[in-house]
């Protein structure tokens, strides 16, 4: 098996190629290196390609021609939420024409093995604490519409040409599977507690009068290694002629509040710090986390680690 990375010198992409390289298959990564990092592709067969690109298309063919690449794992995309709101036109441009681009390659390569990287994102702001896949999804947002399109589109392929999809619905990405690995972003709650932390500013809590037991948002951590695995499920899972399911939550099926986080990044630093307690942010759920249940039936997947490990490694990776 030779597998096309898209995003592969990213921070969850990275673990993906890792792991499928540890197990014995061929990797070869697609990345424009807008966010991912250059270090990161030592060793790895890559190619740089921006996939909104006008000639992406032939680009990506050649690249699928010359590995003679049998699946396609997507992670290329852009992420910021707030980002898609101030540039929606873009947004749509890069992550939905991205992926219609990677997918036309596919179609004329005759590649059929597909998994695309989802969002929770997609289902919006849902009433309920724990969502299943069929929850009625509603994003709030231009990032979690792309995503939920693109999901739609990897469906249509599947039933105009044949292409098997597995789409991955992530939950709250953190931790690091190898210190070189970390994420860098400084976008997520754990590595913006941590760079707050070390630059002597108390990080910042966002409403603390929820309906929750502490008052303040809880979310579904999922370790960046866990994650990673679960792609290769996903790749096995596409091997079957019998298919019951394309869409699965990646979590562990249990929420931490931000406080039950800071409190273990207390621990686990050593460090006491401040909190800057702020307002509500539109748009941000009081609960939510994955339903676990079909991943764990259909693909034999499932979270192996909590938040501690999620926690220490990262803190081990920004120390490293």
């Amino acid at each position: 098996m030779t597998v096309l990375v898209t995003g592969g010198a990213g921070y969850i992409g990275s673990h993906v190629a890792r792991l499928i390289s540890e197990r014995g298959d061929r990797v070869v990564i697609a990345d424009d290196l807008s966010t991912g990092l250059p270090d990161r592709l030592e060793g790895q067969v890559s190619a740089h390609i921006d996939l909104a690109a006008a000639d992406a298309v032939e680009q990506l063919r050649a690249v699928i021609r010359a590995h003679e690449v049998t699946s396609v794992i997507h992670l290329a995309a852009r992420k910021k939420v707030a980002e898609s709101v101030e540039l929606p036109e873009w947004y749509y441009q890069q992550n939905v024409g991205g992926l219609v681009n990677l997918l036309e390659a596919m179609k004329a390569e005759k590649v059929t093995r597909f998994v695309f990287s989802s969002s929770a994102a997609t289902y919006g702001m849902p009433q309920i604490g724990q969502v299943d896949e069929d929850y009625d999804c509603k994003p709030i947002n231009p990032y979690g519409e792309t995503k939920l399109i693109g999901e739609w589109l990897a469906r249509a392929s599947a039933k105009a040409w044949g292409l098997r999809v597995v789409n991955l619905r992530y939950f709250n990405v953190a931790g690091a599977g190898w210190a070189d690995l970390a994420d860098t972003a400084v976008a997520n709650l754990i590595p913006i507690a941590f760079a707050a932390i070390r630059s002597g500013r108390p990080p910042v809590v966002f409403g603390t009068d929820y309906d929750t037991a502490d008052g303040t948002c809880i979310r579904d951590y999922v370790h960046v290694h866990d994650l990673a695995d679960a792609h290769l499920a996903a790749l096995d899972y596409l091997e079957h002629d019998n298919r019951k399911f394309d869409t699965f939550n990646v979590g562990t099926g249990t929420g931490s509040s931000v406080l039950e986080v800071v409190e273990e990044v207390r621990r686990v630093s050593g460090l006491d710090f401040d909190l800057d307690l702020q307002p509500r942010r539109a748009g941000d759920p009081p609960a939510l986390a994955a339903d676990v249940s079909r991943i764990k039936n259909e693909l034999g997947w499932q979270a192996k680690q909590g938040l501690t490990e999620i926690i220490e490694s990262a803190w081990n990776a920004t120390k490293s």
